[in-house]
């Protein structure tokens, strides 16, 4: 069961997760929470131990090495999961996965 301190970290988690591919900014989360974005972040911040945004390429980035799995080309993948395009897809995805998309895909 949520706690007052938990339940609004986990509505803004719930909302990012909604919103993966578009994106949200903490603005429009917190027009839609009725706290302001500081406070979302600070409090989802210490709940997840990660930045809402860091949370977000996350879960991009985990959208991404599905697709590549499934053979989709690289730069298919970058639109499909909501990044700019492939160049930000791959400093994204060698930060978090220590290697290239392209590098990853042909090692399925």
């Amino acid at each position: 069961m949520p706690t007052p301190r938990t339940r609004r970290p986990r509505a803004l988690r719930d909302l990012l997760d909604a919103h993966v591919t578009d994106g949200l900014s903490l603005e429009e989360a917190g027009r839609l929470l009725g706290r302001s974005p500081a406070h979302l972040a600070r409090t989802f911040t210490q709940t997840y131990g990660i930045a809402p945004h860091r949370y977000l390429v996350g879960r991009r980035v985990d959208t991404a090495r599905r697709l590549l799995l499934r053979g989709t080309s690289v730069s298919e993948t970058a639109v499909e999961a909501g990044f700019w395009d492939q160049a930000h897809l791959t400093r994204h995805f060698r930060r978090t996965v220590g290697t290239t998309p392209a590098r990853f895909a042909s090692g399925r």
